[in-house]
């Protein structure tokens, strides 16, 4: 007896057309097509939430740099006398406090001074 697959094969087809709901022209209704997008759309997902946890570091690190010379020091000094001061804060609070608390980042740097 012939196995048609046919309720898998609807299912694995329809979850695709799910995930390529919103695309334009046939990427959205036509499997092949679809599939081919979807497949590249999770590949860019995939890449993408890495290079984020990268563009958010260096969006910190370019803060704490205009933070850090207003104080007049430089990044690589400030964070030099943070590690030899043993202030353990990371790079997000640190950005964090030099937009929203100038006085507190004030405060850390001169921990980095002395």
């Amino acid at each position: 007896m012939r196995v048609k697959k046919g309720v898998k094969a609807r299912r694995r087809r329809n979850s695709i057309l799910k995930l390529a709901k919103g695309y334009r022209g046939r990427r959205k209704n036509c499997y092949k097509r679809a599939n081919q997008a979807v497949e590249r759309a999770l590949d860019y997902a995939s890449r993408d939430r890495a290079r984020k946890k990268r563009d958010f570091r260096s969006l910190w690190i370019v803060r704490i740099n205009a933070a850090a010379r207003l104080v007049g020091l430089s990044y690589s000094r400030l964070i030099a006398g943070l590690s030899k001061a043993q202030v353990a804060i990371d790079r997000k609070i640190l950005a964090d406090l030099a937009v929203h608390d100038p006085a507190g980042f004030s405060a850390v740097a001169a921990l980095a001074k002395s």
